[in-house]
């Protein structure tokens, strides 16, 4: 990693002193850097259906919010000032912004979430607000000031289509050129302005909230429980009060309750599936005119293979996890895991490595669902 993107730290001092901590301001993190997308072709992701998308216009003290997909004719309807286009997911669809999300792999891709490039016309922004998780907040062209606050008082302003802050109260004013980067731990207010046209490019990390990470595991759970055997009272008593729940009734219910259980494994098993289980918007594309096997693996052999931008492969001690699927690792020998280690790790395998202890008819399984591609 260039020392340059965290004002000359390593990862190990940024971590230390900043992650989750304290902002960071890094004037010229990437030298030159304008940016992986143009307004234009920013516009035409956004109309896509498979990007997420939306536009945000505070007009006349008013605050609007648009859904996409954003359409020419939307296009032609914005003023000139004030307006923000926000999409998500840029890494998914653009090479060398997925390649950008790609510099901050000093932080685990358990935690990455995915690149979201705002443009904002002169005066845009989305408002006063504070995010639950981290980011990293770089500039591409034009300039965007970032006012910033520690403040506990974290209310919101009733009726509005998005989470604006009601009493925001900045305390430290920065102004971003190209290149600059501003990072923001979770629950700091920030509300960032166009000082001019610009373009900015937020490196979000996942932080799910506890409700939302429980609620996922019991949606997972309900699959793949298995409890035999239902309410039994055949000791059953005439009752005098039929509207009466009985205290047996409520016991066995209890201990049928209780017979829901999960362990250490399978938590951890959830654990891979949740973190790799692709967006909704995430659609693999298959080869049209697939390699056959034996063709395949010639080709790999020669040419390596990249995993798909879409693809979030993990793994742990136990598991590999691809795209929200847990598999046991190959019997192969060290040889095979190390070649997948490096697949997830690097996101790709070189001709050498492939010819090495890949687990050929794996890579071919996954070559079929559209997860990875030759080199």
């Amino acid at each position: 990693m260039d020392n340059a993107l965290l004002g000359g730290m390593t990862a190990a001092q940024f971590l230390r002193r900043h992650w989750q901590k304290k902002p960071l301001l890094v004037r010229g993190a990437i030298a030159g850097f304008e940016g992986p997308v143009t307004a234009d072709a920013l516009f035409a992701l956004a109309a896509r259906d498979d990007v997420e998308s939306r536009i945000v216009l505070h007009e006349r003290g008013r605050w609007s919010l648009r859904h996409g997909p954003i359409r020419r004719a939307d296009r032609r309807t914005l003023p000139r000032r004030n307006w923000t286009l926000l999409v998500q997911g840029v890494n998914l669809h653009v090479p060398d912004a997925d390649a950008l999300l790609r510099r901050f792999a000093f932080i685990p891709y358990a935690r990455l979430d995915d690149l979201m490039v705002s443009l904002a016309a002169p005066g845009g922004g989305v408002g006063p607000h504070v995010d639950s998780y981290d980011v990293f907040l770089l500039q591409g062209t034009g300039r965007r000031r970032w006012r910033t606050s520690r403040q506990p008082d974290q209310a919101l302003k009733p009726g509005l289509p998005l989470k604006i802050l009601a009493r925001f109260r900045p305390q430290q004013s920065r102004v971003l050129a190209p290149g600059d980067m501003l990072y923001l731990p979770p629950r700091v207010a920030h509300e960032g302005t166009a000082v001019e046209s610009c373009i900015t490019y937020s490196i979000g990390f996942r932080a799910p909230e506890t409700q939302e990470l429980v609620l996922a595991f019991l949606d997972w759970l309900r699959d793949r429980v298995e409890l035999p055997g239902g309410y039994d009272d055949r000791d059953l008593a005439a009752t005098r009060e039929p509207a009466r729940i009985g205290s047996t009734m409520r016991a066995r219910a209890r201990a049928m309750l209780r017979r829901l259980r999960w362990d250490d494994q399978t938590a951890e098993q959830f654990l891979g599936c949740y973190l790799t289980d692709p967006k909704p918007t995430v659609r693999f594309a298959t080869p049209a005119h697939p390699l056959e096997a034996r063709v395949f693996r010639r080709a790999v052999r020669g040419r390596g293979v990249v995993l798909d931008a879409c693809t979030q492969l993990l793994y742990d001690e136990q598991h590999l996890f691809i795209n929200g699927e847990a598999m046991a690792w190959p019997s192969r020998g060290p040889g095979t895991a190390a070649a997948l280690k490096r697949l997830a790790n690097r996101r790709c395998l070189t001709a050498a490595e492939v010819r090495g202890a890949a687990p050929l008819r794996l890579l071919y399984q996954w070559y079929g669902h559209g997860f990875l591609r030759l080199g």
